[in-house]
């Protein structure tokens, strides 16, 4: 689910504090996509909060307060009556896009039932994480990921947001991922590689960026992530991590549970993601027009581990850079 068009870059003032044992302190708001963001008045980033986990602590009063969660120990509380409105609209507009508990527990049984016929036996794992998977709606992917995305800022720090880098970050995003509902994440530390994460988000280590003469290499840890995504949904790698209950949780509930999603987001940034088949990678730069040579020689310098990359490189010889000399030095500047 996503913001509605007329609310679509929309800015407040308000006052937020990350629990109730520090001050509140004056921010401004800002209404995007998918997700609310909370910035210091120097519009350094505090937090960003999923539009559909958002919940009102005060319905009917003024100033409204709200929270990123129903657990959620932050709160964020704001009186102008049009962002309010926004909020509101907003989250009901996602809350009608969930599917009912009831209607789950039904697919649910009904699941089970199948499984048993087809299968003889009572829901082995893999079976519930693969229908958990392919039953999650947009708006259940985009609010895990976003949950998910909360949890990895904790451990690597707040996303780097340098104003003079934004409008870059989302040419490379709209290069690379489409127009679409995509976006880039940079941390400060996200294991020295890029990953995606359910509802169309790619993370990405500012070393990526900061240790490279050029967007090449940048681009291909991308599309690699993204091949890594089209093999195997990000949502059921959660699962396959997390567990059986967890995927009965999603189905009945419409949420992973946050522990799992903590212990998820520590193992992303403690592992190494698993190499991409050269013939698949090699497809998705030609459908992107983008050098695999320029990967190849930032994962070896020497090129003898990724000679097929180097060999095979299908950029034409018109492709479209992928981003100019300026926007990328503005870039660079993205975490400072």
């Amino acid at each position: 689910m996503t913001a509605l068009t007329e609310y679509e870059r929309l800015e407040a003032s308000g006052l937020w504090r990350p629990n109730a044992y520090q001050q509140r302190r004056n921010v401004i708001v800002s209404m995007g996509d998918a997700t609310l963001s909370i910035s210091g008045t120097d519009e350094m980033p505090l937090a960003h909060w999923s539009l559909p986990a958002i919940e009102r602590r005060n319905p009917g009063e003024t100033p409204a307060i709200f929270a990123p969660g129903a657990d959620a120990r932050e709160e964020l509380e704001l009186d102008d009556d049009l962002m309010i409105a926004a909020i509101e609209r907003v989250h009901t507009a996602t809350m009608r896009a969930r599917p009912r508990p009831g209607r789950l527990r039904s697919v649910m049984l009904t699941g089970a039932l199948l499984a048993l016929l087809l299968f003889s036996v009572v829901w082995l794992p893999g079976v519930l994480v693969n229908h958990a998977s392919v039953m999650v709606p947009p708006a259940v992917r985009a609010d895990t990921g976003a949950r998910l995305l909360r949890h990895l800022t904790r451990l690597s720090g707040d996303a780097c947001a340098s104003p003079a880098a934004r409008a870059p970050l989302t040419d490379l995003a709209r290069r690379l991922i489409g127009s679409g509902s995509g976006r880039i994440v940079v941390l400060p530390d996200a294991g020295s590689t890029a990953f995606a994460l359910p509802g169309q988000t790619i993370i990405v280590d500012r070393r990526l960026i900061e240790d490279h003469d050029g967007p090449g290499p940048i681009a291909g840890h991308i599309l690699a992530a993204q091949e890594r995504a089209a093999q195997v949904d990000p949502i059921r790698r959660v699962l396959a991590a997390s567990g059986p209950t967890a995927a009965i949780r999603l189905m009945t509930s419409g949420e992973i549970p946050e522990d799992d999603l903590r212990s998820y987001a520590e193992r992303l940034l403690a592992t190494t993601p698993e190499p991409v088949a050269t013939d698949a990678l090699i497809a998705r730069f030609a459908e992107a027009d983008v050098s695999s040579a320029a990967y190849a020689y930032a994962l070896d310098l020497t090129g003898e581990t990724v000679l097929p990359l180097i060999e095979g490189d299908p950029v034409s010889d018109d492709a479209p850079e992928i981003l100019t000399d300026g926007q990328w030095v503005a870039l660079q500047q993205i975490c400072e």
